[in-house]
Parts: structure tokens; sequence; C-alpha cells
């Protein structure tokens, strides 16, 4: 497959652009494989964040360019690529602020002489997804490259203007040649690189079977390597939580970009029979009042999904939940207009044997599950593969987060459908991968930590 860009909200082909062919990436690994040994890893932390902070700088003075990306290429609605825009903007500048403080010598309690200093390990190897095309980069770039590794990207085959215009983002920002490469690459030459001992650690979002790919290639040659792999994230709804809050907060949880979304809500669990039905009836009301459309149109609540392909798997998944025993509360139809649009849907009755209860759905679909108790909402939330993110609404925060530390999930959000922010770690457990972006964890996962101990040379050679 060839990277080419589709405009979702009509289905045309726009642009292509050519693979490259082994020489061409090879020669790239070797270009970033010299800049990282002679020279961006011993510059000093400060002059790496300046470029950084650069970029943040142009993103910021250029972000109406930068917007009309992600709406051309994946179909995102305008306002939310300029919310996305704005984030990675944030996050270059926060690297770019941190960066010494984060990278700086750290004395060990109790050991005199003793420091532990953080040094970058080589060039890092990325493959990110399309759905947040900018964000999804600068997780790893950001952090990477004030840390002193230069990175080479293999962004998905739907964005490829999207990779181009990231790249040159560091380019203009003053980013010599090998820092931050662009690579229109094949599977199998992903798959190549991983196995070069130049490239040191690599970092995936994508499904849990990339992942295994991923991760199994990697562990063969001994390299480190952090996977985001999606979710099946839950949203409690507790007794004492207000209803009109939390339908709203769901309502955006599970349309926003879509429903393309890691930690967008795929599950909401109604602790309560009366209340369950409530929300329902809520939800329903609120999912028919959606404007599904253009995603240029400043009107439009619900744009395309990203492709042919993505709209036909939910349509499957669908299908056979229904074939299964489930019940379309409302939607699940594709829009009968051009593009790629999917009618917001919730399915209730899911049961352990219908496959929709392992599965996740990438995309505007909602499965509602009434309990009677928060214990019976706790096991419901934990009863999945997945643990990236959750999602706990009480009136009593205190105890919504007793329920939080209870969930088998990366990151719990309370009363909130989501709280991005470059100081916040991103990641999850179980199947749904290892390590983190972003925070001060994020700059620390592909860094050596390196003991110096320093002995008195006089007091060493009396002991003699």
């Amino acid at each position: 497959m060839g990277f080419s860009t589709i405009n979702p909200n009509t289905g045309e082909l726009l642009k292509e652009f050519p693979m490259q062919a082994d020489e061409e990436v090879f020669a790239a690994l070797g270009t970033a494989d010299r800049r990282f040994r002679g020279d961006w890893r011993y510059r000093p932390v400060a002059e790496r964040a300046r470029i950084v902070g650069r970029a943040a700088e142009i993103l910021r003075e250029q972000r109406d360019e930068y917007a009309q990306y992600p709406v051309l290429e994946m179909g995102k609605i305008a306002r939310f690529s300029y919310f996305e825009v704005d984030l990675v903007a944030d996050i270059l500048a926060y690297y770019a602020e941190h960066g010494e403080r984060l990278l700086a010598e750290q004395a060990i309690p109790g050991e005199p002489g003793a420091v532990l200093v953080s040094e970058p390990i080589g060039p890092i190897l990325a493959i990110e997804p399309w759905n947040f095309p900018f964000y999804q980069l600068v997780r790893v770039a950001a952090p990477q490259l004030v840390a002193g590794n230069v990175v080479l990207m293999k962004h998905a085959e739907n964005v490829p203007q999207c990779a181009l215009a990231f790249a040159r983002l560091f380019e203009e920002a003053g980013a010599p040649e090998g820092v931050y490469t662009n690579l229109f690459c094949s599977v199998d030459q992903v798959a190549d690189l991983i196995d070069d001992f130049r490239v040191r650690g690599v970092a995936l979002t994508g499904s849990e079977r990339a992942g295994a790919s991923v991760g199994a290639r990697a562990g063969r040659n001994l390299k480190k390597v952090i996977l985001e792999l999606g979710g099946s994230d839950p949203a409690l709804i507790l007794e004492r939580a207000p209803l009109d809050h939390a339908v709203d907060q769901v309502v955006m949880g599970r349309t926003y970009n879509s429903g393309q979304g890691c930690v967008n809500i795929k599950r909401v669990i109604v602790v309560g029979r009366e209340r369950g039905e409530t929300m329902l009836a809520a939800l329903k009301e609120k999912f028919a009042a959606i404007t599904i459309g253009d995603p240029t149109d400043e009107a439009t609540q619900l744009g395309p999904l990203t492709s042919e392909r993505a709209l036909d798997g939910l349509l499957e998944q669908i299908q056979a939940a229904e074939a299964a025993g489930a019940t379309i509360a409302y939607g699940g139809k594709r829009v009968d207009r051009p593009g790629f649009f999917l009618e917001p849907t919730i399915i209730t009755g899911i049961d352990e044997d219908n496959p929709l209860f392992h599965q996740e759905a990438f995309g505007p679909v909602l499965s509602f599950y009434i309990v009677d108790d928060e214990e019976e909402a706790i096991a419901l939330a934990n009863a999945t593969k997945y643990g990236l993110g959750a999602y706990v609404f009480d009136a009593d925060t205190a105890h919504a987060k007793e329920i939080a530390s209870r969930i088998e999930s990366g990151m719990v959000y309370v009363n909130s459908c989501f709280a991005d922010s470059p100081g916040l770690p991103f990641g999850g457990v179980k199947n749904s991968g290892l390590g983190r972006e972003l925070s001060e964890i994020g700059i620390g996962e592909f860094l050596n930590r390196k003991l110096i101990r320093v002995a008195d040379a006089d007091r060493q050679g009396a002991n003699v």
C-alpha cells in the first residue's frame, strides 16, 4: 500500500506519494545515526530545547495551515483540528521549557559521590497512526529530541501531507538533517529497520496485533519498546453522579474525533436500573440531535470516519453484535451521503458471549450497560483485556477516587471525558501496551540512566 491523500468527506483521491526504496530508507538511517553520534547527542540540552521551542513558535504562527491537513486527510472537524495543533505546540513548548530540569544530574541519597546522569541512546524508530496525525508524532518527537536522541518517523499511509508538514516544522526550526526524519516506507522495511543495530528503541501506537509483532521483533533484537495499543475505556456512572453532566461528557467522549481515539469513552456502565434507563433515553435524544456532515462546516458535530475500510469494519462489528443477541438502541447504519459516515450508535444487551464485549470499537459506537451496584460496575469495567483509560462520574469526588483506584487502567479521569496535558503521563496496562509517553516519565523511556560514582583517589590509594 502506498501513501495517499483520500478526502474522507468525499471519498476522492487527491494525491499520491511514492514509497521509498530500501536504499533511501537505510541511507536516511545512516544519516540519522551519524548525526546522533557526531553532533546531536553532544549539543547542550539548552540548544536542543531551543530548536524544539522554535518549532512550537512556528506551529503557532502557522496554525491555520497546519490545521488544514488533518481536516483534509482524516476528516477531523476543523475546530478539533485547531485543538490538536494547539496541544502539539504546548507539548513542544513544555519540553523546551522543562528539558534541562528533567535531564539534570541527580545525586543518590545516602551514596556519597554517586550521581545518575541522563544520556540519549541513539536513533529511535516511531510507527504512528492517523487519528491524531500531529499529536501522535509529538508525543515521541518532542521529548526524545530534547533528550538528545534522533527520531525516524513512519507515519500512517493515509496522512502523508501531515507527515511532511510535521517534518518541515523541525527543519524550519533549525534542526540539522538526520535529527528528525520522515519515512514513506513499508511494513517490511520497518521490520528491517528494527533488526538494524543502529536503531536503539522503537515506539508504536497502533493495534494490538501490530504491537505484538513490533514488540516481539524488538525483543528479539534486545531493544526497548513503548507500545500504546488502544483500549475499551469504561465510564462508570455512579449513583450520585449528576446525570445531565454525565450525559454531556459521554456524548463528547464517544463522538469526539468521530469516536476514533484510543481514550474515547467506549463503554458506559450505569449503577441503578432506573437511572440507567433515564440515561439511555437522554443519550438517544442527544445522539439524534447530532449534526453529521462536512468537517469544515462550523455546525458539524460528527465528521466522517477516516476510510471506507474503517467504516466497513465498524458496520461488520455492529452486525456481528446484533447477530449475537445485542440490541441496536440507536443508529447503526451508514449515512446516505458521499464519504465515510456512520450514524452515532448505541448498543445494549451485550453479554460476555457477544464479540463486541471483548472488542474495541474505533468509531462512534457506544456499548451501554446497566448494573445494580458499584461492585458489579467495577467488575464489568475490569472485564476486558485492555487497560488504557477509564472514567468515573460521581458528586463525591473522594469516593470517585476510591473507585478509580480499583480500576485496571493506566489513566482514570473523574467527572471529565478527557484532560490531555503535556505534563500528564499517557499509557496503559494489560493489552493496552507498555511504557508511558509525555510528562517526565515520557522523556525517560529512551534514556541511559548512567551511574557515575566518584571515590577519593588518595583514600583509595591508602587502602590498597
